[in-house]
């Protein structure tokens, strides 16, 4: 509608109109096509972009300058600098604007030029400056989150706080601040209401203590790890000021029960917990279960202090608990479980890792009490048979995902209990479940009509006729079958013919899959974005032709000791996927010409191959 000397919108609209439309986008590429239309949208669009994301850079702190000066209104900054930027424009200088501004950001990543002993590694990382023109520029900030900015300080930290006194969200994570600038936001920034101070080696108690008195009235979500100079004096603290903390995450080996004890006393709207606190016993727990009766959440992470005592006395005080995670607790059994279940009804999603002493009889009690269970994740637990999930069938018809990992006892029965009683499964994941075979899988394909997501690792006794159940079945989206070495191109040709949706495949290490199935997928499957060939020697550059010639929105492909597929396979995958980010090859089949034309997409497993 604005064609060269006609502009048939900008006249009739005004800019409240655009910008509310801009509003209402929401993907950043549909931004910024829109912002590319005109000088105006340009400018308008903005205005109207609240959220900026930062990844590593050459110069951070002059990128952050000029995007405090173009986004004047943003109001969430995040800042990540473990990440790199993938820019879909060359930098250049624009019409009418500062030449000397863009040039001087050359936003190389840090990695790519960690071999040259002449760059200064400090130029990769946000400083103080930068922390100062965020401060300055963003003056709406609300959200700041700062990921591993190491050359950040209390100084940085400070001058944020006087200037972005609105500032409810603030993410420290690996960011070596000190007390003076926490004690500095909780003295300036009166609506804080969410923290996290995870890897902040350079906090102590008094930093925590001076934030919760000036933040205390406000703060609901605080996360702490890593912090050796943080003690049971900072959450005495958060206890006393923080009456309305309903988030708290530890993961600490200086915490004892006194900290916790202070923490469920004085913080009873507490619903979400997550402990990996080794010195905190069943007295803490006792606690938690007696004053925190809002408790959703609870992850108890390498306990070996607890057994259980405590567990039950969730059960009996916590009724609203919906989410349970137990990993590595050595000391818990049936007993702890079961009182859970019978205690904790609305219980949606439990998490069961590494406890070795729970076995069969306490899930039993799950799948009879737990009837609003929707996910549950079995991972290294080795005492619990197929009867327990025979009950979770019978009992937990809204079963939507779950997760089983290395359970040497739960076979078919089990998973045909399942397939028959949970008809909404939309995820399932199986790894080294050595006694699941085609006869729970098959059970699986005829009954779960919803199944989108399937995970077989490694279980070598499913073959091609399960899968033909699946395909035949199921609108499959994810497979994985990386290790099922029984599966050949029959299976994974009914995936192709019956499952067009299908966006993501694993099919390493199948030794018995060819080209067939290649041409198959491609035929079948043209939504398909990532595939995983690696260690398949049947494939050759024939099969991988087919395969990409249709499946045109290939992101990435993983083909690292395929012996069949060589140099101009690899060529034909580039020159075909014009979306194509990572390629996953040999260095040796990668021709001159196909690193010239997309080397940035192409990464080497074994360099020297």
């Amino acid at each position: 509608m604005i064609m060269r000397g006609h502009d048939r919108i900008n006249p009739i609209l005004p800019d409240e109109l655009i910008l509310e439309i801009f509003r209402h986008l929401g993907s950043k590429p549909s931004r910024d096509a829109c912002s590319v239309v005109c000088k105006r949208w340009l400018d308008l669009e903005r205005l109207s972009r609240d959220t900026i994301r930062v990844g590593a850079s050459n110069n951070p702190d002059a990128l952050v300058k000029l995007l405090a000066r173009r986004f004047i209104n943003a109001k969430n900054v995040y800042i990540d600098e473990r990440l790199s930027i993938s820019l879909p424009v060359q930098f250049g200088r624009r019409r009418g604007g500062d030449p000397s501004a863009l040039s001087s950001l050359n936003l190389n990543y840090a990695t790519e030029k960690s071999g040259s002993e002449d760059v200064e590694m400090d130029s990769y990382c946000l400083s103080d400056a930068g922390l100062t023109a965020v401060g300055e520029g963003f003056t709406k900030l609300e959200k700041l989150s700062l990921i591993w900015c190491s050359n950040v300080t209390s100084a940085g930290l400070k001058s944020i706080a006087e200037k972005c006194s609105s500032l409810r969200s603030l993410d420290l994570q690996g960011c070596y601040v000190g007390d003076h600038g926490l004690a500095a936001v909780g003295d300036c920034c009166k609506q804080v209401e969410d923290l996290n101070l995870r890897f902040c080696e350079g906090l102590t108690d008094r930093g925590l203590i001076e934030l919760t008195i000036g933040c205390g009235k406000t703060l609901k979500s605080l996360g702490v790890a890593a912090c050796a100079k943080i003690t049971d004096v900072s959450l005495e603290a958060v206890g006393s000021h923080c009456r309305f903390l309903e988030t708290l995450s530890l993961d600490s080996e200086f915490i004892n029960n006194k900290g916790v004890l202070a923490v469920a006393k004085g913080c009873r709207l507490l619903k979400v917990l997550k402990l990996q606190c080794i010195n905190v016993t069943d007295e803490a727990l006792e606690a938690v279960g007696i004053f925190c009766s809002s408790l959703e959440l609870l992850a108890l992470y390498s306990f070996q202090r607890f057994t259980d005592k405590g567990l039950s006395a969730i059960g009996k005080g916590c009724k609203k608990l919906k989410n349970l995670t137990l990993s590595d607790c050595y000391f818990l059994s049936d007993n702890g479980l079961e009182a859970v279940a019978a205690g904790c009804s609305e219980l949606t999603h439990l998490e069961v890792n590494g406890c070795h002493n729970i076995g069969t009889s306490g899930l039993e009690f799950v799948g009879r009490s737990c009837t609003r269970l929707s996910e549950l994740a079995l991972l290294y637990c080795q005492k619990i048979g197929n009867f327990a999930l025979s009950e979770v069938g019978r009992g937990c018809k809204h079963l939507q995902a779950l997760h089983l990992v290395d359970c040497s006892s739960i076979g078919d029965d089990a998973i045909c209990s399942i397939a028959a009683g949970c008809k909404n499964l939309k995820k399932l994941h199986i790894r080294r479940c050595y006694e699941v075979g085609n006869k729970g899988i098959i059970a699986v394909g005829e009954n779960c009509k919803f199944l989108t997501d399937l995970s077989l690792r490694f279980c070598d006794r499913v073959g091609d006729e399960a899968l033909i159940a699946i395909g035949q079945g199921c609108p499959i989206e994810h497979l994985n079958v990386s290790g099922c070495h029984q599966i050949g191109d029959a299976g994974i040709i009914a995936i192709a013919r019956g499952c067009p949706e299908l966006i993501y495949l694993d099919v390493s290490v199948l030794q018995n899959l060819g080209d067939m199935a290649m041409a198959e997928l491609g035929e079948g499957c043209p939504l398909l974005k990532d595939i995983v060939l690696s260690h398949c020697r049947q494939i050759t550059d024939v099969g991988l032709s087919h395969l990409v010639k249709k499946c045109t929105l290939l992101e990435t492909c993983h083909m690292v000791y395929c012996p069949g597929i060589s140099a101009a396979g690899v060529a034909t995958v580039i020159s075909s996927c014009v979306g194509i980010k990572k390629v996953l090859v040999e260095k040796w089949k990668v021709s001159q010409r196909t690193k010239r034309r997309a080397g940035s997409v192409i990464s080497y497993l074994c360099v020297d191959l």
